[in-house]
């Protein structure tokens, strides 16, 4: 215990004997024969299966006890955790129907609006829905749901320490910017941003949900190879403008959906930003990013166009002022995102009929 006493551990700043990771007396044994070592067993407790200070602290506690005790003696150390081990791959989100990935080529397309409004008008349409704000680089989710100072709270439930998702509007809605400051850029590497992608997956209370929508960053990036391979994603949605520049980088985000070692369906592509309308003359279309760009291209990809949103002020205001368009069907925008929600139940519906399970990314 003198030794054990001089290891300190980096979680905590103390050593484990303070640190109450000594989960029992260690037993000592005495040599069973003339030549053989004696034998030291020590059971540590670590707050969790992941801890990042677990592989140092046991190399720590063996040196320190053949240091104080006796280079010869064989040292056996035992690892147990406060906390049930997280799920296996695959098994991460057993309550989860579907997993829509709602993705873009390019940034400024409104893949973020159309994600926050997808998962309202689902809710909306009777569904249980979760979403998550996949950018761990620019979280948008919490502005969008008027949700920036909550702070969501942990959950004891089947040994496990989960994080409870907000709840408003009808949806499950975790985002890394609920953990960091909104005005304090995310300065993190990628292996820290896809650790942190994993805790929102894994370690939350997501329950029952009929649809969870993933809301993925722009592009392709560590962020959409670490979603493949932790999740079965039921399908894509492909998000652009009619913009010829927007829609090369589409295509781009169709092929990675649809690589052969990636494999996940392509549910349909959704044109955003297809004209404008002034409030003034709602009757009125016009084409100011090109027209029906998107339209040609889910004809060339042979996909589904699953709505044409308009380019209209109110769908702005309503996602700064965190009440999405998608709350009021009795407004043209509003049951445009209603029927965008008809449109994805039905054709999930028909791709879990006609093709098998989307199976997870290897690891490489």
């Amino acid at each position: 215990m003198d030794a054990l006493a001089t290891v300190t551990y980096a979680g905590t700043k103390k050593n484990l004997v303070e640190s109450g990771m000594v989960a029992d007396t260690p037993a000592v044994s005495a040599p069973a024969a003339e030549g053989e070592p004696w034998k030291v067993k020590v059971v540590l407790e670590f707050p969790r299966d992941t801890d990042p200070f677990l592989k140092s602290t046991v190399k720590a506690t063996e040196a320190a006890i053949k240091y104080h005790c006796g280079k010869d003696i064989d040292v056996e150390i035992v690892t147990e955790f406060k906390s049930a081990p997280r799920p296996e791959v695959g098994q991460m989100l057993p309550g989860v129907k579907n997993i829509i990935a709602v993705s873009s080529g390019k940034g400024g397309v409104g893949k973020s609006t159309v994600s926050a409004n997808l998962a309202i008008a689902l809710a909306r349409l009777g569904y249980r829905v979760g979403l998550l704000d996949t950018d761990i680089f620019g979280p948008s989710m919490p502005k969008m749901f008027d949700v920036e100072d909550e702070r969501p709270y942990a959950v004891k439930k089947d040994g496990r320490d989960l994080i409870c998702p907000i709840e408003k509007y009808g949806v499950k809605l975790l985002s890394i910017g609920f953990f960091v400051s909104p005005t304090t850029a995310t300065l993190w590497r990628g292996g820290m941003a896809t650790s942190a992608l994993k805790q929102l997956i894994a370690d939350a209370d997501w329950g029952e949900l009929d649809y969870f929508i993933l809301d993925t960053p722009p592009g392709t990036s560590d962020i959409h190879l670490t979603l493949l391979q932790t999740l079965p994603i039921t399908g894509a949605v492909i998000v652009s403008t009619p913009q010829q520049v927007a829609l090369a980088d589409a295509r781009k985000g169709i092929d990675m959906y649809r690589n052969e070692k990636v494999n996940v369906p392509i549910l349909g592509l959704i044109e955003n930003m297809a004209w404008f309308t002034p409030a003034e003359l709602p009757e009125n279309k016009y084409y100011i990013f090109g027209k029906e760009g998107c339209k040609q291209l889910a004809e060339e990809m042979n996909v589904p166009l699953l709505a044409q949103i308009p380019l209209v002020q109110s769908i702005c205001d309503n996602g700064d002022a965190g009440t999405p368009a998608a709350l009021s069907s009795d407004t043209a925008t509003g049951l445009s995102f209603i029927n965008l929600a008809q449109a994805v139940v039905t054709v999930v519906n028909r791709r879990n009929r006609e093709q098998p399970q989307t199976k997870i990314v290897g690891m490489k």
